[in-house]
């Protein structure tokens, strides 16, 4: 964390989730939310991409809010398979981002649980200004496609020699919308030695 991290709690349907906020040096002009990897192999909001999706967002001049979904560490709850943990995820926008510019970005399962929440018409409603999706799980869940006036905001990465997810999954998913994939030639899932570069990536989706 830095001095512009602050910890906090949300209200989760299966208890208290645990968050960080980071927060930019200006007023911000928006909040992010952000939701990181699988819970049972090991992910959380202190996973490296979310981290660097943060500090994106915060260089921007973005909120960026992290949080743990249920069952992992202190928040509350078991694993839920995507179903509760989008409806942590819509519990965090609700209390973390209540009005104002809204945007959503994941890592791998986070990615899919985001997808999900996009699907729905409630994040549909607020009209997310920008969306990241990094890792995106394709082959390991059913995700769902974009509603085709979201793609303009968003931005999918996916690295080309990702050994847990693999490409060819996330082009499947990508090719009937039409949807532009960005990716990253020599980078595995977890973009070692690569997070300077998509934080740029990120950067300049954000200020596009």
């Amino acid at each position: 964390m830095n001095a512009a991290t602050l910890r906090c709690t949300f209200s989760g349907p299966a208890g208290t989730l645990q968050g960080l906020r980071d927060l930019p040096p200006v007023p911000p002009r928006g909040t992010a939310v952000i939701a990181h990897p699988h819970p049972l192999f090991g992910g959380t909001m202190d996973n490296k991409v979310v981290q660097t999706l943060a500090r994106a967002f915060v260089q921007c001049g973005w909120e960026a809010v992290r949080f743990n979904f249920r069952g992992v560490e202190a928040s509350d709850g078991r694993f839920d398979e995507g179903i509760g943990e989008t409806d942590d995820l819509l519990a965090v926008i609700a209390q973390a981002a209540p009005t104002g510019a809204l945007a959503l970005a994941g890592f791998s399962f986070g990615a899919f649980v985001t997808a999900r929440a996009l699907a729905g018409d409630e994040v549909q409603a607020r009209r997310p200004a920008k969306t990241i999706l990094v890792g995106l799980a394709a082959s390991r869940f059913h995700v769902p496609p974009l509603s085709q006036t979201l793609h303009e905001q968003t931005l999918v990465v996916h690295g080309e020699q990702d050994e847990t997810v693999p490409l060819a999954s996330v082009l499947d998913w990508a090719r009937p919308q039409h949807l532009p994939v960005t990716v990253v030639p020599g980078v595995e899932h977890f973009f070692h030695g690569q997070l300077p570069l998509l934080r740029r990536l990120a950067v300049h989706h954000l200020q596009a």
